[in-house]
Protein backbone atom coordinates (compact mmCIF):
# COMPACT_ATOMS: atom_id res chain seq x y z
CA UNK A 1 0.00 0.00 0.00
CA UNK A 2 1.63 3.11 -0.90
CA UNK A 3 -1.43 5.89 0.11
CA UNK A 4 -2.42 6.58 -3.63
CA UNK A 5 -5.44 5.87 -5.39
CA UNK A 6 -5.60 2.31 -7.43
CA UNK A 7 -7.58 2.12 -11.16
CA UNK A 8 -8.16 -1.92 -11.93
CA UNK A 9 -9.38 -1.81 -15.90
CA UNK A 10 -10.26 -5.00 -17.59
CA UNK A 11 -9.00 -5.58 -21.10
CA UNK A 12 -6.49 -3.10 -20.78
CA UNK A 13 -3.53 -5.09 -22.65
CA UNK A 14 -4.94 -3.72 -26.05
CA UNK A 15 -7.04 -0.90 -27.47
CA UNK A 16 -9.34 0.97 -25.55
CA UNK A 17 -8.33 -0.95 -22.29
CA UNK A 18 -4.41 0.17 -22.83
CA UNK A 19 -5.45 3.79 -24.04
CA UNK A 20 -7.30 4.34 -20.45
CA UNK A 21 -4.45 2.76 -18.51
CA UNK A 22 -2.15 4.93 -20.06
CA UNK A 23 -4.57 7.72 -18.99
CA UNK A 24 -4.29 6.66 -15.19
CA UNK A 25 -0.20 6.00 -15.29
CA UNK A 26 -0.14 9.62 -16.61
CA UNK A 27 -2.10 10.82 -13.54
CA UNK A 28 0.30 8.55 -11.02
CA UNK A 29 -2.47 5.85 -10.54
CA UNK A 30 -1.75 1.80 -9.17
CA UNK A 31 -2.46 -0.14 -11.75
CA UNK A 32 -4.54 -3.47 -12.05
CA UNK A 33 -4.37 -4.58 -15.54
CA UNK A 34 -5.81 -7.60 -17.33
CA UNK A 35 -5.56 -9.27 -20.40
CA UNK A 36 -5.19 -12.38 -22.62
CA UNK A 37 -2.37 -11.65 -24.80
CA UNK A 38 0.49 -13.28 -24.48
CA UNK A 39 3.05 -10.51 -23.50
CA UNK A 40 0.06 -9.21 -21.74
CA UNK A 41 2.54 -9.18 -18.00
CA UNK A 42 5.58 -6.85 -20.59
CA UNK A 43 3.03 -4.82 -22.05
CA UNK A 44 1.57 -3.86 -18.50
CA UNK A 45 5.23 -3.59 -17.23
CA UNK A 46 6.32 -1.49 -20.05
CA UNK A 47 3.75 0.77 -19.30
CA UNK A 48 4.29 0.96 -15.15
CA UNK A 49 8.19 1.30 -16.42
CA UNK A 50 7.30 4.43 -18.50
CA UNK A 51 5.36 6.19 -16.04
CA UNK A 52 6.97 4.54 -12.34
CA UNK A 53 4.08 3.60 -10.94
CA UNK A 54 3.01 0.05 -9.27
CA UNK A 55 0.94 -2.36 -10.97
CA UNK A 56 -0.56 -6.23 -10.98
CA UNK A 57 -0.82 -7.61 -14.21
CA UNK A 58 -3.74 -10.44 -14.21
CA UNK A 59 -4.27 -12.85 -17.42
CA UNK A 60 -7.67 -13.71 -15.85
CA UNK A 61 -10.15 -14.89 -18.02
CA UNK A 62 -13.11 -12.60 -17.73
CA UNK A 63 -15.75 -15.54 -18.39
CA UNK A 64 -14.84 -16.88 -15.34
CA UNK A 65 -16.55 -15.80 -12.04
CA UNK A 66 -13.34 -17.80 -10.02
CA UNK A 67 -10.54 -15.81 -11.38
CA UNK A 68 -12.36 -12.64 -11.18
CA UNK A 69 -12.71 -12.76 -7.57
CA UNK A 70 -9.40 -13.84 -6.99
CA UNK A 71 -8.21 -11.07 -8.81
CA UNK A 72 -10.14 -8.72 -7.17
CA UNK A 73 -8.76 -10.03 -3.74
CA UNK A 74 -5.59 -9.94 -4.73
CA UNK A 75 -5.43 -6.04 -5.85
CA UNK A 76 -7.71 -5.24 -2.55
CA UNK A 77 -4.69 -7.01 -0.60
CA UNK A 78 -1.96 -4.94 -2.49
CA UNK A 79 -3.44 -1.74 -2.92
CA UNK A 80 -6.03 -1.75 0.43
CA UNK A 81 -8.93 -0.54 -2.23
CA UNK A 82 -9.51 -0.18 -5.30
CA UNK A 83 -10.98 3.36 -6.53
CA UNK A 84 -11.54 3.32 -10.14
CA UNK A 85 -13.32 0.62 -11.51
CA UNK A 86 -13.26 0.31 -15.54
CA UNK A 87 -14.84 -2.89 -16.79
CA UNK A 88 -13.79 -2.69 -20.31
CA UNK A 89 -12.85 -6.22 -21.35
CA UNK A 90 -15.15 -7.61 -24.61
CA UNK A 91 -15.68 -9.62 -27.58
CA UNK A 92 -17.70 -9.81 -30.19
CA UNK A 93 -19.12 -12.36 -33.06
CA UNK A 94 -21.59 -11.10 -36.19
CA UNK A 95 -23.91 -14.06 -37.41
CA UNK A 96 -27.73 -14.20 -38.17
CA UNK A 97 -29.91 -15.47 -35.31
CA UNK A 98 -30.88 -18.66 -37.11
CA UNK A 99 -27.09 -19.80 -37.22
CA UNK A 100 -25.77 -18.16 -34.24
CA UNK A 101 -23.35 -20.50 -31.96
CA UNK A 102 -24.72 -21.61 -28.58
CA UNK A 103 -21.78 -21.12 -27.44
CA UNK A 104 -20.95 -17.71 -28.94
CA UNK A 105 -23.59 -16.74 -27.24
CA UNK A 106 -22.69 -17.83 -24.24
CA UNK A 107 -19.34 -16.62 -24.04
CA UNK A 108 -20.46 -12.56 -24.95
CA UNK A 109 -22.85 -12.56 -22.26
CA UNK A 110 -20.62 -13.62 -20.11
CA UNK A 111 -17.36 -11.08 -20.82
CA UNK A 112 -18.95 -8.38 -21.93
CA UNK A 113 -22.06 -8.50 -19.24
CA UNK A 114 -21.47 -11.04 -16.53
CA UNK A 115 -17.68 -10.15 -15.38
CA UNK A 116 -18.81 -7.08 -15.26
CA UNK A 117 -21.06 -7.92 -12.31
CA UNK A 118 -18.89 -10.05 -10.65
CA UNK A 119 -16.10 -7.71 -10.82
CA UNK A 120 -18.05 -4.96 -9.17
CA UNK A 121 -19.80 -7.48 -6.53
CA UNK A 122 -16.21 -8.64 -5.47
CA UNK A 123 -14.89 -4.96 -5.49
CA UNK A 124 -18.30 -2.99 -4.04
CA UNK A 125 -18.12 -3.78 -0.12
CA UNK A 126 -14.71 -1.96 0.11
CA UNK A 127 -15.85 0.82 -1.63
CA UNK A 128 -18.88 1.08 0.50
CA UNK A 129 -16.22 1.07 2.87
CA UNK A 130 -14.59 4.15 1.87
CA UNK A 131 -17.38 6.39 0.82
CA UNK A 132 -15.90 6.31 -2.37
CA UNK A 133 -15.81 4.28 -5.76
CA UNK A 134 -16.04 5.52 -9.82
CA UNK A 135 -17.06 2.71 -11.94
CA UNK A 136 -16.70 3.06 -15.45
CA UNK A 137 -18.81 0.07 -17.69
CA UNK A 138 -17.23 -0.10 -21.70
CA UNK A 139 -20.94 -0.15 -23.06
CA UNK A 140 -21.67 0.66 -26.55
CA UNK A 141 -23.44 2.59 -28.87
CA UNK A 142 -25.11 -1.00 -29.61
CA UNK A 143 -26.20 -0.45 -25.91
CA UNK A 144 -28.58 2.15 -27.17
CA UNK A 145 -29.57 1.44 -30.78
CA UNK A 146 -29.19 -2.08 -32.32
CA UNK A 147 -28.01 -3.70 -35.42
CA UNK A 148 -28.41 -6.94 -36.95
CA UNK A 149 -26.31 -10.05 -36.93
CA UNK A 150 -25.04 -8.69 -33.40
CA UNK A 151 -28.00 -10.60 -31.26
CA UNK A 152 -25.59 -11.23 -28.33
CA UNK A 153 -23.61 -8.36 -28.28
CA UNK A 154 -26.35 -5.81 -28.59
CA UNK A 155 -27.97 -7.99 -25.75
CA UNK A 156 -25.12 -7.92 -23.41
CA UNK A 157 -24.71 -4.68 -24.04
CA UNK A 158 -28.02 -3.06 -23.21
CA UNK A 159 -27.87 -5.29 -20.13
CA UNK A 160 -24.61 -3.28 -19.20
CA UNK A 161 -26.28 -0.17 -19.70
CA UNK A 162 -29.39 -1.05 -17.27
CA UNK A 163 -26.46 -2.55 -14.62
CA UNK A 164 -24.96 0.71 -14.51
CA UNK A 165 -28.18 2.51 -14.07
CA UNK A 166 -29.13 0.22 -11.00
CA UNK A 167 -25.18 0.97 -9.81
CA UNK A 168 -25.76 4.50 -9.28
CA UNK A 169 -28.92 4.26 -7.65
CA UNK A 170 -27.58 2.19 -5.01
CA UNK A 171 -24.15 3.82 -5.09
CA UNK A 172 -25.01 7.51 -4.77
CA UNK A 173 -26.06 7.26 -1.54
CA UNK A 174 -22.80 5.68 -0.34
CA UNK A 175 -20.07 7.64 -2.32
CA UNK A 176 -20.11 5.72 -5.54
CA UNK A 177 -20.88 6.69 -8.90
CA UNK A 178 -21.27 4.48 -11.94
CA UNK A 179 -21.64 5.83 -15.79
CA UNK A 180 -21.42 3.67 -18.91
CA UNK A 181 -19.33 5.01 -22.58
CA UNK A 182 -21.28 3.93 -25.16
CA UNK A 183 -18.41 4.12 -28.27
CA UNK A 184 -19.16 3.94 -32.24
CA UNK A 185 -16.44 2.34 -33.83
CA UNK A 186 -13.29 2.68 -33.32
CA UNK A 187 -10.73 0.88 -34.65
CA UNK A 188 -9.35 -1.80 -32.24
CA UNK A 189 -8.29 -5.40 -32.24
CA UNK A 190 -12.84 -6.38 -31.81
CA UNK A 191 -13.75 -4.59 -35.02
CA UNK A 192 -10.13 -5.73 -37.03
CA UNK A 193 -11.63 -9.28 -36.21
CA UNK A 194 -14.98 -8.61 -37.38
CA UNK A 195 -14.10 -7.37 -40.91
CA UNK A 196 -13.44 -10.63 -42.11
CA UNK A 197 -17.09 -11.77 -40.97
CA UNK A 198 -18.80 -8.86 -42.28
CA UNK A 199 -17.26 -9.51 -45.74
CA UNK A 200 -18.70 -12.87 -45.71
CA UNK A 201 -21.96 -11.76 -44.56
CA UNK A 202 -22.73 -9.07 -46.71
CA UNK A 203 -20.22 -10.00 -50.21
CA UNK A 204 -18.54 -7.03 -49.66
CA UNK A 205 -15.04 -5.96 -49.75
CA UNK A 206 -12.90 -4.68 -47.21
CA UNK A 207 -13.23 -0.75 -48.14
CA UNK A 208 -16.97 -1.51 -48.82
CA UNK A 209 -17.70 -3.01 -44.98
CA UNK A 210 -15.45 -0.03 -43.79
CA UNK A 211 -17.16 2.07 -45.62
CA UNK A 212 -20.64 0.89 -46.28
CA UNK A 213 -21.33 -1.09 -42.77
CA UNK A 214 -18.72 0.18 -39.83
CA UNK A 215 -18.84 3.86 -40.81
CA UNK A 216 -22.23 4.12 -42.22
CA UNK A 217 -24.45 5.79 -39.74
CA UNK A 218 -21.15 7.54 -38.38
CA UNK A 219 -22.34 11.51 -39.06
CA UNK A 220 -18.16 12.23 -39.23
CA UNK A 221 -17.15 9.91 -41.50
CA UNK A 222 -14.01 8.26 -39.27
CA UNK A 223 -13.18 5.72 -36.66
CA UNK A 224 -13.61 6.91 -33.11
CA UNK A 225 -9.46 7.25 -31.33
CA UNK A 226 -8.90 4.99 -28.60
CA UNK A 227 -7.73 8.42 -27.28
CA UNK A 228 -11.59 10.03 -27.58
CA UNK A 229 -12.89 7.06 -25.42
CA UNK A 230 -10.07 7.57 -22.38
CA UNK A 231 -10.94 11.17 -22.18
CA UNK A 232 -14.42 10.38 -21.41
CA UNK A 233 -13.71 8.02 -18.85
CA UNK A 234 -11.01 10.02 -17.69
CA UNK A 235 -13.72 12.82 -17.29
CA UNK A 236 -16.52 10.17 -15.70
CA UNK A 237 -14.28 9.42 -12.87
CA UNK A 238 -12.48 13.32 -12.46
CA UNK A 239 -14.14 15.21 -9.58
CA UNK A 240 -15.43 17.97 -11.69
CA UNK A 241 -17.67 14.81 -13.32
CA UNK A 242 -18.46 13.44 -10.13
CA UNK A 243 -21.12 15.51 -7.55
CA UNK A 244 -23.53 15.10 -10.58
CA UNK A 245 -22.90 12.74 -12.88
CA UNK A 246 -23.81 9.03 -12.54
CA UNK A 247 -26.05 6.41 -14.00
CA UNK A 248 -25.20 8.16 -17.72
CA UNK A 249 -24.61 6.20 -20.69
CA UNK A 250 -22.93 8.41 -22.92
CA UNK A 251 -22.50 8.63 -26.58
CA UNK A 252 -18.45 8.83 -28.10
CA UNK A 253 -20.06 7.68 -31.56
CA UNK A 254 -19.00 10.32 -34.43
CA UNK A 255 -23.04 11.22 -34.46
CA UNK A 256 -24.31 7.48 -34.53
CA UNK A 257 -27.19 7.77 -32.19
CA UNK A 258 -28.39 11.25 -33.48
CA UNK A 259 -30.26 9.66 -36.12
Amino acid sequence: MNGKKTALITGSTSGIGLAIAKRYAAKGYNLVFNGLEPNGAEIAQSVADEYQIEHLFFPANMADPAQITAMAADSLQRFGSVDILVNNAGIQFVSPVESFPEAKWDAIIDINLNAAFHMTKALWPKMVENKFGRIVNMASAHGLIASPFKSAYVSAKFGIVGFTKTLALEGGPVGITANAVCPGYVFTPIVENQIPDQMKTHNMTREEVIEKVFLKEHAVKEFITVDAIAEAVLFLTDSAAASVTTGIALPVDAGWTAH
